[in-house]
């Protein structure tokens, strides 16, 4: 009668034991984003981190410094790494398609932010209609300074979707109200390089009358090459609503910027993995809000 109730006891402990392991272990996401040296993409950590954190995952998060072989490198460890979903923020949206599908190959299912993957296959994608926020900044820049205004657009990053899609909403704009487009170049979604190539077209269109970067960061970059130039009449307007770029909007200092929600793509991100880890049906483009945030 003692064994037997031994026994049960032993057995009891070994139930609770193993209850307890597995409601302590944790599936694992990834997220693999383009560059932390970018707020935007550090808005979108942290809210994929708060959300994963809430749901009970554990999330891992590696930076590919905007080199396609570090992206690459990054999933082919994940593969290896008992990652039950990725979320992946692309470098260049054709140099991702690799990426992609060494994660295909290994079934585990991808999700898109921010930026498509046009190669492979993407189980949802999380962004917010760029199209729609080029369109916004010039439609703004129009409704301040009339058809025919003298405009200078600064690009982010030939090969992604970002700036491909702000781009052709833009020129939407641009056709619309007959700007007069005096220069348009990529300055890599970069602050230095913001300030740099707007020094480079300042010197060629000393006449500008606006400015459209394709986000927050180049536009602060332009910012300083006109104040360094004396300029203070240009008007500026930027895009992603960054704490910086609001800040220079709230000063006075940007004209406006098209704000996305980075964080909240994050969050959708993980909230679309967990459905997909559940056997859910999700929808193949998730769109995140935009606004126009002005003084």
């Amino acid at each position: 009668m003692m064994m037997k109730k031994l026994a049960t006891l032993v057995s009891a402990v070994a139930l609770t034991a193993t209850f307890s392991t597995n409601a302590l272990a944790k599936d694992t996401l990834a997220l693999v984003v383009s560059t932390l040296n970018n707020p935007f993409f550090v808005s979108m950590k942290e809210g994929a981190q708060k959300e994963a954190d809430k749901l009970g995952y554990t999330l891992v998060v590696l930076d590919s410094q905007n080199n396609p072989a570090k992206e690459l490198a990054n999933v082919q460890d994940l593969t290896v790494r008992g990652t039950k979903l990725m979320l992946i923020n692309p470098t260049d949206s054709d140099a991702v398609g690799n990426a992609v599908k060494m994660a295909n190959q290994a079934n585990i299912p991808v999700i898109t932010l921010d930026r498509v993957a046009t190669h492979g296959t993407v189980v949802s994608h999380i962004a917010s209609d760029n199209r729609a926020g080029g369109a916004m900044a010039g439609e703004f820049i129009a409704k301040k300074l009339g058809n025919g205004a003298k405009v200078i657009e600064l690009q982010g990053i030939a090969g992604t979707s970002v700036a491909r899609e702000r781009g052709e909403g833009f020129k939407q704009a641009q056709e619309k109200y007959k700007f007069a487009l005096l220069g348009s170049q990529p300055a890599d979604f970069d602050r230095t390089k913001g300030l740099n190539v707007m020094q480079n077209l300042l010197t060629a269109h000393p006449d500008v009358q606006a400015v459209f970067a394709q986000n927050d960061e180049m536009a602060l970059g332009a910012l300083r090459a006109l104040q360094t130039a004396g300029k203070s009449d240009v008007l500026i307007v930027g895009f992603d609503g960054t704490a910086d770029g609001v800040k220079a909007v709230q000063g006075g200092k940007l004209a406006a910027t098209v704000a996305q929600r980075p964080d909240q793509i994050g969050v959708i991100g993980v909230q679309t993995a967990d459905k997909v880890l559940k056997g859910e049906k999700v929808a193949a483009i998730n769109p995140v809000d935009l606004s126009l945030v002005t003084k």
